[in-house]
């Protein structure tokens, strides 16, 4: 099956920007009961309205799922060790959580609706959770990997800090958070790009590593390693990113845009509680 997508009009790019606009208006606007049925509900009225929408034509090709898989598992590589416990949030069609139960001994996949590829026989270590975005059904330090892709973008701001709390609770003392999340600098990284610079779809947030690690020091996370050429970087790699995005802030947004593509294009990290509450 090909690997390719039709390129979409300007027409079809404005009618998404406008229907994710309105949608993230309301969410951005909820309350956090509010938010615990209302972010399932609009994610399935943009998917209606926007018959386009990336989510349903990448589907179709099985080898691009298979590269990403791939791609998700070498920022696992070198954390999550054979017989250990892995959580991960958003596991979407969850290809990667059955990709990771080769090596863990239980797979936890988290989601606020049941989205997975049913067309191969579920895995017997693999678990499917579907939780209110705040609450999940898992014992303290139950894991000693929790891992993310593309994900914390889509947090309303106000479930940022519930967010990494709840990975905390779950995380073993020494335990690690893997996680890939748009750079602000190369942002922004949803439908919004192509009209304006603000956040103002279902992004609501994107971050440099030196605000991130700000973020992950304040919910009990001690070292945090840009993930680079393959593996988390130790020491000096890590303090020279962050002089780079130092020197890079000042500049104009455009420009720093197109300066950082190579450089920033997301933020990979992996974080390590503390073993010391």
């Amino acid at each position: 099956m090909s690997d390719s997508v039709q390129p979409r009009s300007p027409e079809a790019l404005r009618h998404h920007y406008e229907v994710e606009r309105e949608l993230a208006a309301r969410l951005r606007a909820s309350t956090r009961a509010e938010r615990t049925s209302l972010f399932g509900l609009l994610y399935g009225e943009l998917f209606e309205r926007v018959p386009d929408h990336p989510r349903h034509t990448r589907k179709g090709s099985e080898a691009a799922r298979r590269r990403g898989v791939q791609a998700q598992m070498r920022l696992l590589q070198g954390t999550l060790q054979p017989g250990q416990v892995l959580v991960e949030f958003a596991p979407g069609d969850g290809w990667l959580s059955n990709a990771a139960a080769a090596t863990a001994s239980e797979v936890y996949s988290i989601d606020i609706s049941d989205q997975r590829d049913l067309s191969t026989p579920p895995l017997a270590n693999v678990h499917h959770r579907v939780y209110d975005g705040y609450h999940v059904d898992l014992p303290d330090a139950c894991a000693d990997v929790v891992f993310s892709y593309q994900f914390l973008e889509h947090l309303h701001p106000d479930d940022v800090a519930p967010h990494f709390e709840v990975v905390n609770r779950l995380l073993k003392p020494g335990g690690c958070y893997v996680f890939d999340t748009p750079h602000r600098y190369t942002g922004p990284h949803d439908i919004s790009r192509f009209f304006t610079d603000q956040l103002d779809c279902f992004h609501f947030q994107e971050w440099t590593h030196r605000e991130m690690r700000r973020l992950l020091r304040l919910h009990g996370f001690g070292a945090a390693h840009v993930f680079r050429m393959g593996q988390p970087q130790q020491g000096l790699f890590n303090v020279l990113v962050d002089g780079l995005e130092w020197l890079l802030q000042p500049l104009p947004h455009r420009l720093r845009r197109r300066l950082c593509g190579r450089l920033f294009p997301s933020v990979s990290m992996v974080a390590v509680k503390d073993s010391v509450p």
